[in-house]
Parts: structure tokens; sequence; C-alpha cells
């Protein structure tokens, strides 16, 4: 049989785990006390008949002891749980604790408030965006960092001596076939050597390749020909009528010849009357100067040659 007095007694007069002794006040650290001071009516150990409320991740709950369930700890508190809503959740405490004393009612509504308020005040936080704050830990960064000194270092030298090896082994320093030297290094060494001789074969391959090439190419350009016109279409035209000109001038001092002779030999006018030079039915070759003229302005030349008529007899009409 439980017995409040005497819990309460051994508790005050001698010890308790939960409590907490100051100057001015005793505190009680059990989870389940209401107001969290040390005292006969706030123990949750001296009442066998108690109730408080509990927050368990944003939710409350109403926590209520009763002497029935003394005799059995694990099922010894009675859990209910309580609405989101404020006021609902008051009306649930007086609902349940309606038969109670009104220090108890009076003290779960009172933390009821408490713990509305600071999780709504922790839901305000949330909204915020702040900057997380992360630990740093010193000494383990420190240990990572020489460890990691350690491992680049010992690659290293492993590297290098590795590198050594493998250069007394292409140099022959042991021998043709050394015998501590494992199969599987010794044949990379010779596959590294086969590697850099078809690597040398090739590098020979391509630059002959190139050599020929160039030579191809030098081959091509000494073999290109190509026609080009000298002169331009319009100082071909140009060179035309100046031909053209020439001719005209040749055959007018030949008409003027033919008829001096024919005034100076009156004895033979049939020979005069009835021959006439003919104009050169072939035109005499263009000769293109060295030098391009220079281009200007296209130019029209018209020549008229005139020629004296003379008076025809009978004779050279009959034989006309």
């Amino acid at each position: 049989m439980q017995s409040d007095d005497v819990i309460w007694s051994v508790i005050n007069t001698q010890f308790c785990s939960y409590k907490v002794k100051t100057t001015t006040q005793n505190f009680c650290r059990n989870e389940y006390n209401v107001t969290g001071f040390c005292s006969r009516q706030s123990c949750p150990l001296a009442n066998s008949r108690y109730a408080t409320v509990r927050e368990h991740e944003g939710i409350l709950y109403l926590y209520v002891k009763t002497i029935e369930r003394a005799h059995s700890p694990a099922k010894m508190w009675e859990k209910i749980k309580l609405s989101n809503n404020y006021s609902k959740a008051l009306e649930q405490v007086d609902a349940e604790l309606i038969h109670w004393p009104n220090f108890t009612i009076h003290k779960c509504k009172q933390r009821i408030t408490k713990i509305t308020q600071y999780l709504i005040k922790m839901r305000r936080m949330k909204l915020r965006q702040q900057p997380k704050l992360i630990g740093v830990k010193k000494k383990l960064d420190r240990r990572e960092a020489v460890r990691e000194r350690k491992a680049l270092s010992a690659a290293h030298i492993e590297r290098s001596i590795e590198k050594e090896l493998i250069e007394r082994l292409k140099s022959k320093a042991y021998g043709d076939a050394p015998l501590n030297v494992n199969e599987s290094v010794w044949q990379a060494v010779l596959d590294r050597e086969k590697n850099g001789g078809k690597d040398k074969d090739l590098d020979e391959l391509e630059l002959e390749a190139d050599e020929t090439d160039e030579d191809e190419e030098e081959l091509e350009e000494w073999g290109d020909r190509e026609f080009v016109s000298d002169v331009s279409e319009s100082e071909d035209g140009l060179s035309d009528l100046e031909e053209a000109g020439d001719v005209g001038s040749q055959e007018g001092d030949e008409d003027d010849e033919d008829d001096e002779e024919s005034d100076g030999e009156g004895d033979t006018p049939k020979a005069t009357l009835g021959k006439r030079k003919v104009a050169p039915t072939s035109k005499p070759s263009k000769k293109r100067p060295d030098k391009k003229p220079k281009k200007g302005p296209r130019v029209e030349v018209e020549y008229e040659n005139e020629v004296e008529s003379v008076p025809l007899t009978q004779e050279a009409l009959a034989s006309w």
C-alpha cells in the first residue's frame, strides 16, 4: 500500500535524485512535474493522484495518474491526446479533471498555455531563413589532413621506386631475364619496349608521308597552267577601230596615185579606167602592245574617202 506522507518525508528530509538545491529555492528535474518546483503538492512521486501536460513532436498530451494503477508501474500514467486548438484543449482538461483539485487543474492549463506559446514561436522561427550553424571539429580535420599528407608522400615514394626499377630493367642492369622480378612486371616492361618501337616506326612513317605530301604539292604548283586574256573587250574594240582607220588611209593614198598616173598617161585610158586596186582581203596580223594601254572613254572614228570622177568614153562603156 502506497503512503504519500512516508514518501514525501523521505524525499524532503533525506535524499531525492531529482532535487536541485539553491540558496533561495529547491527545484525538481522530474519530467512529469507540473510546476518544476520541489513541493508537497507538485511532487509527482509523493502524490498518488497526479496530472500533468507534456509535449511530444509538437502534439500536447495530458498524463493522468491514479491510485488504482499504482500496483503496475508500466501502466501507471494514462496518456490523453489534446486538440491543436488552444480553447478546445482547455475544455478537454476541464472535462478530464472534473473532480480534481483546483491547483492541479490550474497548473495544467498554465502549462498548456506556456507550451502553446513556445510552439508558435518555433513555427515562426522555422519560416524565417536563417543560416545553419554547424560545429567544426578541428581535431578531426587536422587528423585527416595529416593522413592525406602521409598517403601522398608514400605514393610518391612508391612511384619513384617503381620508376627507378623499370629504368634499370630497361637498361638491362640485371641481365636479360632477372630472377627476382615478378613475371607481370617483366612482361609489362617488354610490352612497353615493343610499344616504344612501334611508336618510333609510326613516327618515321608519318614523317615520310609528310615529305611525300610536300613533294606532291610542289609538283602540282609547277604543273598548273592557266590562260588569261591580256586585253579587255573595250581595248580590243579600240584597236580594231584604229586598224580600220589605217586601212582606209592607205586605200585613199593609193587611189590618189592612180588618178595622177591616169592624168599623165593620156594614151592608155582603158587600162587606167579598167584597173582598180582591190582592198586587201586579209587583215594584217594584230600586234598587241607589250604594255596594257590605260583604260579610258571609248571613241568612235569615221573616215570618208573622196574619189574624183573621170568622164567615161564610149569605148569604156562598151567594154564595161
